[in-house]
C-alpha cells in the first residue's frame, strides 16, 4: 500500500476512535477544542509555494480523501473541517502558520504538516500548547521522544535507519567505493549522514571521500555537484528534498559523472 494511502488509512481509524470514544461522554458535552458534535477540526500546514513545493501534492490529496469522508457521511455524523495553510517550507512562516491554527482556528490537532525544519520550529510550540503534532511528515529521529514531548507524534521509518541500509548495500556490492555525499544542512539531512556513517562503522573515513552539505535558500546546487564529481567518487548518496535532487541528476549528466547514484526516499518517485 502506498505510504500516503496507509498514512490517511490509519488517520481515518484513529479519528473513528476518537469520535466514538466521545459519542459517550455525548451527555456530558465535554469536547476538546476543535470538536464538537457535528465538526472535527484539524490543522495543516504545507509548502504549497517555495523549494519545497512539490510536496504540495500530498496536502490537496489529504484535503480530497477527507472531503470524500464527508460526502460519505463524516465519521460518526460529524464532518472534518480541513484547514492547510502554506508555510513556503520556511520555519518562521511555519510558526507563524501555526500559531493561526491553535489560537485563531482552534484546531483540534495539527495533522501531517511537512518538513523537518519546519516542523521543529513549532515542536516546543505545540508540546507547551498541549495540542498533538499528529503524524509528522518527516523521518527524523527527533520525532521519537515521548517523555519530552509527549503531544508530538511521527511515523515514518527514521532518516538514519535509512542511512544504514544504504551503507549496508554499498559494503556488501561495492565494498571498495569512494562514495561522495550531498545533503541537506539541516536535521533532515544529518539524520541521514550519520546513519551512512554509522552502516559504514570503521570504513566511514576511508570510504566517505566528499561532502558538501546545501541551504535550502540557494538557487541551485550546480557548484557542490563539481566539486562532488572532482573527488573521484563513484557513489553518490544524494540527500534532498526534489527541487536540489532534480538539479542534481542534471548537473551530473552535463558533466559526464556517471556514479551509482543513491537517491534518498525523500526524492524517490519510484513507487513501492
Amino acid at each position: 500500500m502506498p505510504a500516503n494511502a496507509l498514512r490517511l488509512g490509519l488517520f481515518s481509524a484513529a479519528l473513528a476512535i476518537f469520535a466514538a470514544t466521545h459519542v459517550s461522554a455525548a451527555d456530558q458535552k465535554k469536547y476538546d477544542i476543535g470538536a464538537t458534535d457535528t465538526e472535527i477540526k484539524l490543522g495543516n500546514i504545507m509548502p504549497y509555494s517555495g523549494p519545497a513545493s512539490s510536496y504540495s501534492v500530498i496536502g490537496k490529496t489529504e484535503a480530497a480523501y477527507f472531503n470524500k469522508i464527508n460526502a460519505e457521511g463524516g465519521i460518526n455524523g460529524r464532518k472534518i473541517n480541513f484547514i492547510s495553510y502554506d508555510d513556503g517550507y520556511s520555519p518562521p512562516k511555519t510558526v507563524e502558520q501555526a500559531r493561526k491554527l491553535v489560537e485563531s482556528d482552534e484546531v483540534l490537532l495539527i495533522f501531517n504538516s511537512l518538513g523537518t525544519p519546519p516542523n521543529s520550529s513549532i515542536h516546543k510550540y505545540m508540546n507547551s500548547k498541549k495540542v498533538p503534532q499528529l503524524f509528522v511528515a518527516t523521518g527524523a529521529t527527533k520525532w521519537n521522544d515521548p517523555r519530552e514531548y509527549p503531544w508530538t507524534m511521527g511515523y515514518q521509518p527514521n532518516y538514519q535507519s535509512e542511512g544504514q541500509i544504504y551503507a549496508k548495500y554499498i559494503l556488501t556490492n561495492l565494498p571498495n567505493a569512494r562514495i561522495a555525499i550531498l545533503y541537506q544542512n539541516d536535521d533532515y539531512g544529518k539524520d541521514y549522514v550519520k546513519g551512512m556513517k554509522d552502516g559504514l562503522g570503521a570504513k566511514a573515513s576511508s570510504m566517505i571521500v566528499a561532502e558538501e552539505s546545501y541551504e535550502t535558500t540557494e538557487p541551485t546546487i550546480d557548484s557542490h555537484i563539481v566539486n562532488l564529481k572532482a573527488s573521484g567518487a563513484d557513489v553518490f548518496f544524494d540527500v534532498a528534498i526534489p527541487k536540489f535532487a532534480a538539479q542534481a541528476i542534471k548537473k551530473a549528466a552535463e558533466i559526464g559523472w556517471k556514479p551509482l547514484h543513491i537517491l534518498n526516499n525523500v526524492s524517490s518517485s519510484i513507487s513501492r
